[in-house]
């Protein structure tokens, strides 16, 4: 098979020629549309379900919540296994996937089973996927450089209006936001006082909730205008969650300020995030999409970044903490230097060991044309351009080279037997 293919190449030298220009083209094609990354995406396909309730202690978590997901999660198509994780008011649960399982059908597979495994949960806990990103997700952080502001007032700068700008990049999956406080009211309840009115904790929160709502009216119209009719009734500050009645003794109103204490402030926090030991900070994490350029998408969040820093009050502006494009720009530049160095050095001892510049200009045509054409399938198999598979390439030259020498001495060395069984008249 060989030695026909050797023969048919030679019978159509014009025909390879073009079949290796094409391929050369493509590659070039290909080289430019490959994804670039620096590191190899080696995390396992999976997918993650985070539930919250908050208050609970981690058994609980782990009774109530991860162990009925974990069991139910299990015997889904092409599961390799189901971890579970559990914390104080929150719970994980990882589905690990084979490797070639499509990670979105994979989703679609735990949310159909999440739709039955919902009904053994506690009521009120509803479980969710987590981003479709991957452990090597995270491209970018960047924090809040903002002198006068609070960390309340930056993080809810970063929540409302960073986080749903930065979400509409192709290729982002999340915005995770860290740091500062999120604001809420927080009613801390006397229980001396719940006695005295004989009243009791979850007729409080019903209370509350019950006033904090609108409803709905009708529409009407006079002299040919119309008008919509409604109740607004959201709460909108710490007095009027004060305000509230709970109950009548005696045609007296308690309210909630009788009973509890209403002020205005932060989430209870597991934890800071602070900057080089100077003090907290907000920020964000910009957790790449599956599959994604990284390269691109860091780009795209950069152009971003500047649009919505527009909008940002006077003297703020984002502080990058890490930065993956930087580390992509030097491995790309690491191994593009590295790249063409050895091929300069390969063509020089390809000439001087053969001394024979069309036996070496056979070989050295073939070192551009291959690297090229390995992009090609570097594509096909969804490959990265990263520190491994450009060094595996770089590595590979020397084997390119080494074939071409031995084919082209082999030629000459059958060439010269050949023309030795030659009679005197047939070499004149």
């Amino acid at each position: 098979m060989i030695e026909g293919l050797i023969s048919f190449s030679l019978r159509n030298r014009f025909l390879v020629l073009l079949v290796a220009i094409g391929l050369f083209a493509w590659g070039i094609y290909s080289v430019r549309i490959n994804k670039i990354d620096a590191i190899p995406d080696l995390s396992e396909n999976q997918v993650i379900v985070f539930t919250e309730w908050m208050g609970r202690s981690p058994q609980i978590m782990e009774d109530q919540i991860t162990y009925p997901l974990v069991t139910n999660l299990q015997g889904l198509p092409q599961v390799k296994y189901v971890r579970g994780s559990s914390m104080f008011g929150m719970s994980f649960v990882y589905v690990i996937f084979n490797d070639e399982t499509d990670v979105y059908w994979a989703r679609e597979r735990v949310l159909e089973r999440l739709n039955y495994a919902t009904r053994l949960l506690p009521q009120g806990v509803t479980p969710t996927l987590g981003p479709d990103g991957t452990g090597v997700g995270h491209i970018l952080w960047y924090t809040l450089d903002a002198p006068g502001l609070d960390l309340g007032e930056q993080r809810a700068l970063q929540d409302w209006y960073i986080k749903f700008g930065l979400q509409n990049v192709p290729g982002v999956s999340e915005i995770a936001s860290f740091g500062g406080f999120q604001k809420q009211y927080q009613v801390t309840l006397n229980p001396n006082k719940l006695i005295y009115y004989n009243l009791s904790v979850p007729e409080v929160i019903q209370a509350v909730r019950n006033n904090n709502n609108e409803a709905g009216g009708r529409k009407f119209e006079i002299n040919d205008i119309g008008y919509i009719i409604k109740t607004t009734g959201y709460l909108k500050s710490v007095e009027e969650i004060e305000n509230i009645s709970l109950k009548t003794v005696n045609t007296t109103p308690v309210k909630v300020r009788d009973v509890a204490t209403v002020q205005m402030t932060g989430e209870t926090r597991l934890g800071i995030f602070d900057e080089n030991g100077e003090g907290e900070v907000v920020g964000g994490i910009v957790v790449m999409r599956y599959g994604e350029n990284a390269d691109e998408v860091i780009k795209a969040v950069k152009k971003k970044m500047d649009e919505v820093a527009k909008g940002l009050p006077n003297g703020m502006a984002f502080n990058i903490m890490y930065d993956r494009s930087e580390l992509i720009e030097e491995t790309i530049s690491s191994i593009k230097t590295t790249l063409i160095e050895e091929m300069i050095v390969v063509s020089l001892v390809v000439i001087i060991f053969l001394f024979h510049w069309r036996s070496a200009a056979s070989i050295i045509i073939q070192i551009p044309i291959t690297i090229a054409t390995s992009f090609i399938l570097l594509n096909a198999f969804g490959v990265t351009s990263n520190i491994m598979s450009l060094t595996g390439i770089a590595l590979a030259i020397g084997v390119i080279v080494d074939n071409g020498i031995i084919m082209a001495e082999n030629s000459y060395k059958n060439l010269s037997h050949r023309f030795a069984e030659l009679n005197p008249e047939e070499k004149k």
